[in-house]
């Protein structure tokens, strides 16, 4: 197997990852003691986790992190919190985009765990019950960030938070 495409496939994966745990410590400053604050801090130790499991992946198939992905990602990370929603302060609209963003990025990880897990068959390096149970827990993140993205906004904009279709199940 040529590793090239798989290191560059995991130095992006892992590049977002620390996006994705940027996002949420600057999240749990803002939810601090409301109802959103023990999953983000479950979920932030979860991403932690995750990203060590993907550097230790990377380490058994000899692929070292890419250092310039990472500072790429912590500076459109920085960029992304200048969008403007007409306040000077921070706006509810701004916890409805995070979670929607997150609720995406976890599909997607979980896509990446799902391609490590297809490499684990032709790579035994790779340790397949580990990111099954990563895959796993991707899942259950996904449904907590889509119940809580369907409540915030219901909260800010009006209507019903109740999920509306199959779409949002992985």
């Amino acid at each position: 197997m040529d590793l090239e495409p798989l290191r560059i496939y995991c130095n992006d994966h892992l590049a977002a990852s620390a996006g994705g745990i940027a996002l949420v410590r600057r999240m749990l400053d803002h939810h601090r003691d409301d109802g959103y604050e023990q999953q983000l801090r479950q979920l932030l130790a979860e991403l932690q986790e995750e990203r060590a499991a993907l550097r230790s992946t990377m380490a058994a198939l000899g692929i070292g992190p890419s250092r310039a992905k990472q500072v790429l990602v912590r500076v459109a990370e920085r960029v992304s919190r200048l969008k403007p929603d007409g306040r000077l302060g921070r706006s509810p609209l701004s916890t409805v985009i995070e979670f929607e963003f997150l609720t995406g990025a976890v599909l997607l990880k979980r896509a990446g765990f799902e391609t490590l897990l297809g490499v684990s068959e032709v790579d035994h390096r790779v340790d397949a019950e580990l990111v099954a149970r990563l895959v796993e827990q991707a899942d259950r993140q996904h449904r907590w960030l889509g119940d809580a993205r369907r409540q915030h906004s219901a909260e800010v904009f009006g209507g019903r938070a109740e999920r509306q279709d199959d779409a949002s199940a992985t």
